[in-house]
């Protein structure tokens, strides 16, 4: 596998990112019960946005993963939000969501993105595979939230 199976990711192929997210974030470490149709929305949400950036690996014709995110400017500069960096089972443990996120850190650095932020598991293997690639826990921001 190799960076010239990274591609910019596509409108056309919203359905199977949907697809990829579904299966994915349904298993380990999330097991969130998402459904395919719930997970297109999600993604065509994203990609939709003016300030999306994102990435699709193919393997022989198929999209195996993708990577999405978007940009928001801040006094000091723009930031990058990796939103979802997903890979179909079928595919996963061969380096296909490392070179996904080398490449849009290699191309943040290119655009001058100042910074890039993601939202992963606090346990598990997700915070030390963040780690090796220079993301590290936070301690000036929280995550927030409460349900209505």
């Amino acid at each position: 596998m190799s960076e010239s199976n990274i591609k910019p990711i596509t409108i056309e192929h919203v359905n199977r990112y949907g697809e990829i997210y579904a299966k994915a974030f349904s298993g380990e470490p999330w097991n969130d019960p998402w459904k395919t149709e719930d997970a297109v929305i999600h993604v065509k949400d994203l990609l939709e946005s003016k300030v999306s950036y994102g990435l699709e690996y193919v393997v022989e014709g198929e999209v195996a993963g993708f990577l999405l995110g978007t940009s928001m400017l801040f006094h000091y500069g723009r930031t990058f939000e990796i939103n979802d960096l997903a890979v179909d089972p079928a595919y996963q443990g061969k380096g296909i969501a490392t070179e996904l996120l080398e490449k849009c850190i290699a191309d943040m650095k290119e655009r001058g993105i100042v910074g890039l932020n993601l939202i992963t598991e606090a346990e598990g293997f997700l915070p030390e595979f963040y780690e090796r690639y220079g993301f590290s826990r936070e301690n000036r921001v929280i995550l927030m939230g409460r349900e209505l």
